[in-house]
């Protein structure tokens, strides 16, 4: 008899999630994180005393200066915000949910006590902070990424994809283990196993030097976004983008505006070509984050990491055919974690991220609509 039972309970919890799944619009997730991404510049626009601080302008001529101020500046903060990141703005925002406006009550963060990349990205694909992740150290990641877990369940089995510009990614989704496909800045691939169009992005890398020893412009990650689109088709996708957190890093906040715009545009022109194709349009949520804040100050903004104060304030934005338009959220709104975008990707897909990770946080309900964890 108590295995009748056990068996009543495992095939009511299959016909529930199969139900859920039903009811889901969301067929397809592109997870887009921009590292570094200060919530500030998000919700708020460009600083004018960030832009008038010498240091942070790389030494470049006054009269660049004076446009930068014209390219980014405004009266409001609303208008501020538009002009740095008009498609965010303009439709993601509008027509689903965005936390993290501190000036609104609303706060999101990350709950690991580093505050620096590779903990912030295990976070949020995992579902919790790993005290023995405490470095960017290239180690393998002991833990199973929500992308990994989502690969060997029914229907998405060989489409789920990375492309990254940080080449510590492979360690992450640790790809030795996930054998998750992956282009990452660096990339050498053997003859014939990549499309042309990646053996031309690996070459084009090879000529133009990068911004650091392990990160590479954001535009070949854009590029091989695109690709990977056109010939595989992924339904879990997560899209890597790092040039603001290398320009903060540099003390250049004229560079750090600009790549932000950037990531904006080609948020927007993947989002336009997935419109266009029948497997995605309007069955594809976006799902975009940090890894983690930023320093506050004139002094101590390029930088982040335990000792600097705010670097765990991040913000999560979610739009998609399940997540219902409430905008730009406020006070009444409990705090969002890093750690719970993990479920929420999987939720939004109709997938119980938490039944087979229990320790994982759980997803924020508020976007997931009829997908939400009952």
């Amino acid at each position: 008899m108590k295995t009748n039972a056990w068996l009543l309970l495992v095939l009511s919890m299959l016909g529930s999630l199969e139900a859920r799944a039903l009811e889901n619009k969301t067929r397809n997730v592109l997870l887009i994180t921009i590292d570094g991404l200060r919530w500030q510049e998000v919700f708020r626009g460009a600083d004018e005393a960030f832009i008038n601080k010498e240091k942070n302008s790389g030494g470049v001529p006054a009269g660049e200066i004076v446009a930068l101020k014209a390219d980014f500046l405004g009266a409001t903060a609303q208008e501020r915000r538009k002009k740095l990141m008009p498609f965010f703005w303009g439709t993601l925002v509008p027509g689903g949910q965005a936390f993290g406006n501190r000036d609104l009550g609303s706060a999101a963060s990350v709950l690991n006590a580093e505050r620096i990349s590779y903990p912030g990205y295990n976070e949020l694909l995992t579902g919790a902070a790993d005290p023995l992740i405490t470095s960017n150290a290239p180690v393998p990641n002991r833990n199973v990424t929500v992308l990994e877990w989502l690969n060997g369940r029914p229907g998405f089995t060989g489409r789920v994809a990375v492309a990254a510009a940080w080449n510590v990614f492979a360690p992450i989704i640790n790809v030795g283990r996930s054998r998750l496909p992956l282009f990452v800045t660096g990339q050498h691939s053997a003859p014939g196993s990549v499309s042309p169009r990646i053996a031309e992005l690996e070459r084009w890398m090879e000529d133009i030097p990068p911004i650091s020893n392990t990160e590479n412009f954001d535009a070949f990650v854009y590029h091989a976004a695109l690709d990977r689109i056109d010939t595989h088709r992924p339904r879990v996708f997560l899209i890597a983008l790092g040039e603001p957190d290398e320009w903060a890093h540099a003390h250049r906040y004229d560079r750090y505006l600009q790549s932000i715009r950037r990531c904006d545009r080609f948020i927007q022109q993947i989002w336009e070509k997935l419109q266009a194709m029948p497997d995605y349009r309007d069955c594809t949520t976006i799902v975009l984050t940090p890894d983690h804040g930023r320093g506050v100050t004139l002094e101590d903004w390029n930088g982040h990491g335990k000792k600097i104060p705010h670097s765990e304030e991040t913000w999560l934005a979610v739009y998609g055919p399940d997540t219902p338009k409430l905008g730009e959220r406020r006070t009444s709104v409990a705090e969002v974690h890093q750690a719970q975008v993990a479920a929420t990707v999987a939720a939004l897909l109709g997938e119980n991220f938490r039944a087979a990770f229990p320790t994982a946080s759980t997803p924020v309900s508020a976007v997931l609509g009829a997908a939400a964890d009952k």
